[in-house]
């Protein structure tokens, strides 16, 4: 059985010194600071019918090499800043492989930008497989059942415009990526 280990204090600083390195422009940015980001916060509370209006005030989002943060940034811990972070250097490094334009294209395109939007997907799923290991690895085995949950709704709902309306899909999927878990 996996236990919650002790907080790190230097694991943070070392997380992000390493994704500095990797990426010499990397930013942590306000959304609020963004006409850019409060328009699309905007454009998705309407395409989504008012499903997804916290993106300026709860959701992460690299582009352009940046992460913009929303509201809820500064009263995050620093274990959770860790796990988020993860992820996100995730999406930095398909960003590098990808370019910006194309993954734009990748995440907007394939199948349909709302409802059954493969491209997404595979993006996310990609960096949530680092989330499953950076939360086992920061909280142990006892958060990943939440996590589990919040992750079918993420992806069916109304977060990222139901992009993978299978939940059956996103369980199998997510227990597949904690088999692979270390022991």
């Amino acid at each position: 059985m996996s236990t919650v280990r002790s907080f790190d204090p230097g694991r943070l600083d070392q997380l992000l010194a390493s994704m500095r390195a990797e990426f010499p422009d990397f930013a942590i940015v306000s959304k609020r600071e963004s006409a850019l980001q409060l328009a699309i916060g905007r454009f998705l509370a309407v395409v989504t019918l008012g499903g997804q209006r916290t993106y300026v005030s709860r959701y992460h989002t690299v582009m352009f090499g940046k992460l913009w943060v929303p509201d809820s940034w500064p009263q995050m811990g620093s274990d959770a800043r860790y796990v988020l972070l993860r992820h996100e250097r995730v999406h930095l490094r398909q960003r590098a492989r990808m370019g910006d334009v194309g993954m734009a294209l990748v995440y907007l395109l394939p199948i349909f930008p709302l409802g059954l939007a493969y491209g997404r997907a595979r993006i996310e799923w990609e960096a949530y497989e680092e989330t499953i290991r950076a939360t086992h690895e920061v909280y142990g085995v006892a958060a990943l059942a939440a996590l589990k949950r919040e992750l079918v709704q993420r992806f069916t709902g109304p977060d990222y415009g139901w992009m993978w309306p299978f939940p059956r899909m996103i369980e199998r999927w997510f227990d597949e990526a904690v088999a692979r878990l270390p022991g």
